[in-house]
């Protein structure tokens, strides 16, 4: 048994069910621990992987109340569950994919002698794996400029993995789905599973201008905080009818991503390391909105990575206009040719192989 710990964001999910895939292709059998509410909790079960919630405290390196309760009460009661689901799982080896989920699995199955191997997604890793690292047996990295960050003994150097069915998908099926003119770009925008309520209002605001390139999909989270699907369903109910249908805003995007990726033109979204990744892994163009205040704002890094390449195009949040939104996304869908080449450069920074040898590191470690 092979447990995988993890889960938050689906930066932290995607990883571990993509390696999960390729774990189970040998015949390996694969557990799961994650949070009570995280997006791993909805995507794990689906995938018919055996799943353990326990509490969980978030790392803030910033003053918040809710810092002394995670301190006093969900970071020992989550230790605590790990340690009992080690017990009851008994796996030769903990995968944790990173994020404030797996650091008690990882210093669970240290005090219980199991090993464990961390993967780091991003360029500037967290700091949950920096605290992880000493207890971990291997630390498997996307990027290599990321080694040096870690003891040098322990690197591994995988690249990161991308869900095998996000491949394949039809772009004639998505655009069927959505009613879209064939000849018409896509763009996809998005800010990640939970929204990003700043990309969100201003994709809103700019709708009729991009409407006037292109024919959006619109992933906006359902937070209901910032109330921002049911403003953006008011928004779309305003546009005339020959724009009305060229937009559809949804809350999230399930089975149906793989033909949406498909037919895409352009994505538009935060650099986080699930959005970046699935983009090279893809080939798809995009226009970066990162993140800002980030650790080791690394959602800058991640996506100036990229664009430095000629893989992608960076708009500052400082500078999120909708007329500067708009401006950008005109000026990219104007160079089908140039989209072309940002994908294939983007494409550079994939390891197509990454599951298998994540999963590869995971069963030797085992043995």
């Amino acid at each position: 048994m092979i447990l995988i710990a993890g889960g938050g964001t689906g930066g932290h999910t995607s990883p571990g069910l993509a390696v999960a895939a390729a774990l189970q292709a040998r015949g390996q059998r694969v557990a799961w621990i994650g949070s009570r509410d995280g997006i791993e909790a909805r995507r794990v079960p689906a995938a018919g992987i055996p799943y353990t919630a326990v509490a969980t405290g978030k790392l803030r390196r910033y003053w918040d109340w809710r810092n002394v309760s995670d301190l006093l009460v969900n970071v020992p009661s989550g230790l605590g569950g790990a340690w009992r689901a080690l017990g009851r799982v008994a796996p030769r080896v903990v995968f944790g994919t990173g994020g404030f989920v797996a650091l008690p699995v990882v210093v669970a199955a240290a005090l219980r002698g199991i090993p464990s191997v961390v993967h780091e997604q991003t360029v500037v890793p967290g700091l949950a794996n920096r605290l992880s690292a000493p207890l971990a047996r291997k630390i498997a990295v996307t990027y290599a400029s990321s080694a040096a960050r870690f003891p040098a003994a322990k690197v591994v150097v995988t690249g990161n993995p991308l869900r095998p069915e996000l491949r394949g998908g039809s772009a004639a099926a998505a655009r069927a789905r959505y009613g879209f003119e064939p000849g018409l770009p896509v763009v996809y925008v998005t800010g990640g599973a939970l929204g990003a309520h700043r990309i969100n209002r201003t994709a809103g605001d700019a709708l009729p201008a991009l409407l006037g390139h292109a024919q959006v999909v619109h992933q906006c989270g359902d937070n209901p905080a910032t109330g921002d699907l049911a403003w953006l369903r008011a928004r779309h109910a305003a546009l005339p009818p020959a724009l009305r249908a060229r937009y559809v805003v949804t809350p999230f995007v399930g089975d149906e991503l793989a033909d949406l990726f498909a037919a895409v033109s352009l994505i538009v979204g935060r650099s986080g390391a699930g959005t970046l990744n699935e983009c090279c892994h893809l080939g798809i163009a995009a226009l970066y909105i990162p993140l800002p205040g980030t650790s080791g704002d690394e959602q800058t890094l991640n996506a100036r990575m990229v664009a430095d390449a000629g893989g992608a195009e960076v708009l500052a949040q400082a500078a999120l206009t909708p007329a500067a939104l708009a401006e950008r996304v005109a000026a990219l869908l104007q160079s089908p040719q140039r989209l072309k080449e940002m994908g294939e450069r983007a494409r550079a920074f994939a390891v197509p192989d990454a599951a298998e040898r994540i999963a590869d590191l995971l069963v030797e470690i085992g043995r």
